[in-house]
């Protein structure tokens, strides 16, 4: 419960600082071009609002939505959300949106995308300036990637490590690296000390790759005993820190991925199983593993729950990151270069929701406080914040109808030709785009439900 309460303070934390810097860029250019601001809220007001206040002498109302979802500003002579027709009706006012040249129009629509992006960079800087950056080396990386058999057909194999895809260098193990195996034509791996390309002779998918089961490339990790939990089920055996498991039931587990694979295999075995004796000869299991020099094979009764009891040696534990510092003016260019790839790798991996899969894919409020820390961590708080700000600038400036994009794509339209669209056409288009945003968000979130309850 607490890990749930402290996730849902940072989201809840980050999605308000980022709607209100947001809607202050509508607001900054609409006051600049005097065009007034009727309302300025945190969260939707459709029916009842938590606060409002309203300055003495001042056009704009100032509060908090009983809704927790987004924000808005309402400028005067603007068809947005608030579908405010009887506004409309009335003749055009020097100080309304309507009445300002379409440059200004499209200034104060994109004001929000503009204030996300640049507080993103900003928010990066800030973060490579005062934790720098950490990260593992591919280089570093000795024990290399096991493969799946899809990926051993390509002509990958088991300790391999990408170091290179099209001859761009591969430095940083994450998930750029697995974007970039996935796009390239030629991946260049160290194998045995030597660089061994090889050459893709199909066309690969990120999101396939990932889901495969087992994925198409993981972290080669020996199944090298870190800690025994006392009183579990290796406990009685002996099985102790530095001992190495070699197989189960007969099968290679050399690897923590192979171990846990084989458990999961049995796992899903058990659940078939009827009777308390089959149940036990399921969770019955002959291992051998390496203690020093001397190579044992002892049964080993797993928990009810198929746990060995036991903690393997992570990536952390067998890796040690390389650290990079920066000084304050070296930490501009670096926090732009970060938010430019992330914004590129969140562009190029939305082609992926175009499949069935793609659309299994989406998260709505859950998956993305999930992404957050379970303890309260503020370097992880403002890099998620900022790649939610690069998220939220980046949907906001589609080509979709009642979002900035949308507003931007019509003025835009009117530049061109000298013609605006009618308010008939607008009022229609503000409709649809906001039926399509809902539908995305049902969708998005049903899909949390169903990941939750186990059904996909």
């Amino acid at each position: 419960m607490e890990t749930f309460l402290i996730r849902l303070l940072e989201f809840m934390l980050a999605i308000s600082i980022l709607v209100v810097l947001h809607e202050g860029g509508h607001f900054f250019f609409a006051k600049l071009f005097k065009v007034r601001v009727e309302k300025f809220y945190l969260f939707f007001d459709p029916l009842f609002h938590l606060f409002e206040i309203k300055p003495k002498n001042s056009e704009t109302a100032y509060g908090i939505g009983g809704i927790p979802l987004g924000g808005y500003c309402k400028i005067a002579g603007m068809i947005d959300e608030s579908f405010d027709k009887e506004q409309m009706k009335q003749p055009a006012q020097p100080w309304e949106y309507r009445s300002k040249p379409a440059w200004q129009r499209l200034l104060i629509i994109i004001g929000g995308v503009l204030v996300n992006f640049i507080l993103a960079l900003i928010l990066y800087a800030m973060v490579l300036f005062v934790w720098g950056d950490s990260y593992l080396s591919t280089k570093d990386m000795t024990q290399g990637m096991e493969y799946n058999d899809t990926a051993k057909q390509l002509g990958f194999m088991d300790g391999d490590m990408p170091i290179k895809a099209d001859g761009k260098t591969l430095d940083k193990f994450d998930v750029d690296l697995y974007r970039a195996v996935a796009d390239a034509q030629t991946v260049t791996v160290m194998r045995g000390g030597k660089e061994v390309d090889i050459n893709i002779s199909k066309k690969m998918d990120l999101l396939e790759m990932m889901k495969d089961v087992p994925p198409f490339m993981r972290v080669c990790i020996p199944a090298k005993i870190d800690s025994v939990i006392p009183d579990g089920a290796v406990a009685a055996i002996g099985l102790k820190k530095g001992d190495c498991i070699k197989s189960i039931n007969g099968e290679d587990a050399t690897t923590y991925n192979k171990v846990s694979d084989i458990i999961g295999v049995l796992t899903d075995k058990l659940s078939t199983v009827t009777t308390p004796a089959d149940s036990l000869a399921c969770r019955t299991i002959a291992l051998t593993y390496v203690s020093g020099d001397v190579t044992k094979t002892d049964t080993v009764v797993l928990s009810k729950e198929m746990r060995m009891d036991v903690f393997f040696l992570s990536t952390a534990g067998l890796y040690k990151p390389t650290e990079v510092k920066y000084g304050f003016f070296e930490s501009i260019p670096a926090g732009i270069e970060y938010g430019w790839n992330t914004l590129a790798g969140y562009v190029g991996d939305l082609r992926y929701i175009f499949s069935s899969e793609g659309v299994k894919s989406l998260g709505g409020f859950g998956t993305i406080g999930s992404l957050f820390p379970p303890a309260w961590d503020w370097m992880m708080f403002w890099k998620m914040t900022a790649f939610l700000s690069i998220i939220l600038a980046f949907m906001n400036i589609l080509p979709i109808p009642a979002l900035d994009g949308g507003h931007a794509l019509f003025l835009i339209y009117e530049m061109i030709t000298g013609r605006q669209p009618s308010e008939k056409f607008m009022v229609a288009a503000e409709y649809v785009g906001f039926i399509i945003l809902i539908l995305l968000l049902i969708v998005a979130n049903l899909n949390d439900i169903l990941r939750y309850i186990g059904v996909m």
